[in-house]
């Protein structure tokens, strides 16, 4: 397996002297990408213009993207469709849940849910202005907080910050013996870890593509309907794309069949050629090897910054099978220390007040850059190199 981890590795374009250990916010671009960008760019738009949506398949892109996502997520062929933003993606995920469950009013979710889960929840709520309720408890009180008022159970399930991993399985089990649906962000699950979406029961799911996917910033996110659901849920968000016939020019919306009804504008078809040229390299792994290299990759990681940085307090959980492949440590200095490492060739990132966050992703991450990257983190703490002012001079983005 690290012959094969050593190929997938070459099909990334890395800068030379570079640890990168923040594909958990952005993945690194794959070589294949940028050709096939531009394949698409001449060969297609150029040559075909827009006889290209036909003759290129571009109208087809988000069905049969999303079907090549299903393979890593569990998820059965037609369940899973691209389009737009991972927020409008929940929106649409929970508004149809909750209609779905009509007699029911509350919403749960946790505390250390991705802050815009939370925020599209809120909005939707003040939108309906029926009763509903957001209750947000501890991650740690998910389980005891499911009652039979629960409509709709919404939860990411690796956090942002700490890399804690919810148990999917379980607590869609718990949420269905209450009676309420179950909405599943895997934003940072896609591609960092097995996930079966089918075997744990999920109701809803909604993920991007830029993070482990590696599809670039800006790439689109996706949704997956369970397909017992499909012909019952209706969409909120009524796009001319997920219309019964788009270009009937219908006054009227008729919802499409199945997982089709929740696309809603145009396909970001130059973006999609990016995340097909990445599938490409996901097609030749399994889930089941990456999560194993993962967990040798942090618990290394984990080994080594405890052992010579006792200032850095681990956050994430200690025990593999509930972390995803992140690990995050915790510092007062957190933001300047994470500045300094840029600046000594380990990019990580800082999510607030106070997390150094660190991402592992077997596909390019090597045993050897881990333990590079563990001497650089201990050199910054031992010496104060982080200790400086242009280090504490916050940049719009953290």
């Amino acid at each position: 397996m690290t012959d094969l981890f050593a190929e997938t590795r070459a099909a990334f374009d890395l800068p030379e002297g570079v640890i990168y250990l923040d594909g958990n916010s952005l993945g690194p671009l794959p070589r294949a990408a940028a050709a096939r960008i531009a394949r698409t760019v001449t060969e297609e738009w150029g040559a075909m213009l827009i006889t290209a949506w036909n003759r290129a398949g571009w109208m087809e892109m988000p069905r049969r993207l999303g079907d090549r996502i299903g393979r890593l997520i569990g998820a059965a062929p037609g369940s899973v469709v691209l389009g737009d933003t991972l927020s409008i993606k929940v929106y649409q995920a929970l508004a149809a849940a909750l209609a779905l469950r009509p007699g029911r009013r509350v919403i749960l979710s946790d505390s250390g849910n991705f802050p815009t889960d939370l925020y599209m929840a809120e909005g939707l709520v003040k939108t309906l202005d029926a009763g509903h309720e957001l209750r947000v408890v501890a991650p740690e009180d998910i389980a005891a907080a499911i009652d039979d008022d629960l409509a709709v159970l919404m939860l990411t399930e690796v956090d942002y910050r700490s890399g804690r991993r919810h148990d999917m399985a379980a607590l869609t089990a718990r949420a269905h013996a209450a009676g309420a649906l179950a909405i599943w962000d895997l934003a940072h699950s896609a591609g960092a870890l097995p996930v079966d979406l089918a075997g744990a029961g999920a109701d809803f799911a909604v993920g991007c593509t830029y993070k482990y996917l590696n599809a670039g910033p800006g790439a689109p996110a996706f949704i997956y309907v369970a397909p017992a659901l499909q012909e019952a849920a209706q969409p909120a968000l009524s796009g001319w794309l997920g219309h019964a016939a788009p270009f009937a020019f219908d006054p009227a919306y008729r919802p499409g069949t199945g997982i089709e009804r929740m696309r809603v504008g145009t396909p970001p078809v130059l973006q999609m050629a990016a995340l097909d040229a990445a599938l490409d390299i996901w097609d030749r792994v399994d889930m089941g090897a990456v999560r194993t290299r993962s967990v040798e990759l942090t618990e290394a990681f984990i080994r080594g910054v405890e052992a010579t940085c006792p200032e850095l307090a681990l956050v994430s959980p200690r025990d593999a099978d509930r972390r995803g492949s992140q690990v995050s440590f915790r510092h007062p200095e957190g933001y300047a220390i994470i500045q300094a490492l840029i600046a000594r060739g380990v990019i990580g990132d800082f999510r607030a007040p106070d997390i150094l966050r660190f991402g592992f992703t077997p596909l390019y991450t090597t045993a050897a850059e881990v333990e590079a990257a563990v001497a650089r983190i201990a050199e910054v703490m031992s010496g104060r190199l982080w200790d400086r002012a242009e280090f504490r001079q916050r940049a719009a983005v953290t």
